[in-house]
């Protein structure tokens, strides 16, 4: 029976139990240090009394989470074409969204939703840097209802088809163009986002120390031990071993969160459409359309490459490139053949690299000094006139310097753009080389730019813009760019293409 989304209607019931189940997850997740190290050094007394808050503040968000799904509405004003969401307890918000802007319409669950059975609706539009709409707990059946309901009045361009619902459904044995195995996702697991993965480790210990800092807590970490052994020890020999062990720590981070995010990652091909299905806790369910995607970057490293496997990152349309997780859909382990026939299926053909346009070899000595000559000379002049003891360490600084000097050279030997008819590629990277492709007929504006001291050089800088991003190219030749520039100003304004 088909669903009328033309009354207001609100979610299931249990979204209350969600609601209040989320609230009590993100509490825990930002008190969870303070928590533990009360508890350990509270008495009976300061245990009642932190046990009574807990309470009073689970009610208050029980009460709160009812509220909220009380006042949480939505509905479709066909009339207007407009999906209309309204929300709020004190302040009333009611949020429009016309249908002809939704860029994408996302069914997920998370394990809280998982647990409990519902499903989670985004909406998304390039307009803005956030999910517009976001509906917390619905049933499956109605989750695929709206989602077809909202697509199929895409512009009137596109319409989501019975066999693209029926392929959602978990009864539905449709055959997977890709389907990403175990194997693969180990593979990319160790093979990529080392420095993400520092990051994560570094943000995560800090995090803790801060905590137990202002806990009043320091003593459960033992600072004396580790300057001990550092003292007791040489630099060289410290130094490898908290390598080896950050580099352990990062590689069962990168296997688990790979796994975890893109467990059973299936790409199934629908009317001219790729139908996106993967997560082990939070699964996500999405469509990707040809005409939506904006930049297409493909990456592979030595050691993917030796594997057979590579990344694949789509972009769609953002109002805000600081802010632009939400139109990133990404592919991972899949091999150079799938990886063709995406690029197919996205832009009709495989990509070609055509004309290759090389940058000046002033790229690469700026680099240098910006990364190398400058960090080194402010290094040496602190030593000299402020502290000379940071010259015990001088073997980190030359060790630093040849390190930085290989990925720099390398950057410069992978740095180019490749120029056809239909598309423009650039590529970059030291040690994970990506590819990024778009359409020129998605070119939204171009610029172009030169320094004063560069004009005699003839070499100068690019950047075209588009829905889901800036492509730039640095110091290439001048007047060649200039020429690229005016041939794709006149086939973008000549061409009826539509790049959302």
């Amino acid at each position: 029976m088909e669903s009328n989304f033309n009354q207001p209607q609100r979610q299931s019931l249990v979204g209350i139990l969600v609601i209040f189940l989320e609230m009590i997850f993100q509490l825990l997740k930002a008190m969870w240090p303070i928590i533990v190290i009360t508890l350990l050094k509270a008495n009976s007394l300061s245990v009642l009394i932190g046990s009574l808050t807990l309470l009073a503040v689970a009610v208050y968000f029980g009460v709160y989470s009812f509220l909220k799904y009380r006042n949480f509405t939505f509905y479709i004003d066909e009339e207007n074409e407009e999906f209309i969401i309204s929300d709020g307890i004190i302040n009333k918000t009611k949020t429009t969204i016309q249908l002809h802007k939704i860029q994408q319409v996302n069914i997920k669950q998370n394990l809280i939703q998982r647990l409990i059975g519902v499903y989670a609706l985004d909406v998304d539009t390039a307009g803005s840097d956030k999910k517009e709409g976001n509906i917390k707990a619905i049933s499956h059946d109605l989750a695929l209802a709206l989602k077809s309901k909202l697509l199929e009045n895409e512009g009137k361009k596109v319409a989501v088809s019975e066999e693209e619902i029926a392929a959602e459904k978990p009864e539905y044995q449709a055959i997977p163009f890709l389907k990403v195995n175990l194997g693969s996702l180990l593979k990319i697991g160790i093979t990529s986002n080392y420095v993400k993965s520092v990051g994560l480790i570094l943000t995560f210990f800090f995090t803790i120390y801060e905590n137990l800092h202002q806990a009043g807590a320091e003593d459960v970490i033992s600072t004396e031990k580790l300057e001990g052994f550092v003292d007791n020890n040489s630099v060289w020999y410290s130094g490898l071993l908290f390598v080896l062990i950050m580099f352990s720590v990062v590689f069962l981070i990168n296997i688990g969160r790979t796994v975890i995010k893109f467990f059973d990652y299936t790409v199934t091909k629908q009317k001219g459409s790729l139908m996106l299905t993967y997560g082990l806790i939070n699964t996500q369910s999405t469509i990707l359309k040809p005409e939506k995607v904006q930049i297409v970057k493909v990456s592979r490293n030595y050691l993917q490459k030796k594997l057979n496997v590579l990344e694949i990152k789509i972009r769609q349309a953002i109002s805000d490139e600081k802010k632009d997780n939400k139109s990133l859909i990404e592919v991972p382990g899949c091999n150079a053949f799938e990886r063709d026939e995406i690029l197919r299926l996205l832009f009709k053909q495989v990509p070609e690299k055509g004309v290759m346009m090389k940058p000046n070899f002033r790229k690469l000595i700026f680099s240098i000094f910006l990364i190398i000559v400058l960090p080194l000379t402010v290094y040496f002049l602190f030593g000299k006139y402020v502290e000379p003891r940071v010259f015990e360490y001088a073997n980190v600084a030359v060790f630093f310097a040849i390190f930085m000097l290989v990925l720099l050279f390398f950057g410069f030997r992978n740095y180019r753009l490749f120029v056809n008819d239909n598309h423009i590629i650039k590529q970059s990277g030291a040690w994970d080389v990506d590819h990024e492709i778009i359409e020129i007929g998605k070119i939204q504006a171009i610029t172009t730019s030169q320094l004063f001291w560069h004009k005699s050089l003839n070499i100068g800088s690019l950047t075209m813009h588009t829905a889901g991003g800036n492509i730039t190219f640095h110091l290439g030749k001048f007047d060649k760019i200039n020429e690229y520039v005016n041939l794709w100003l006149y086939e973008i304004e000549t061409s009826n293409s539509n790049w959302m």
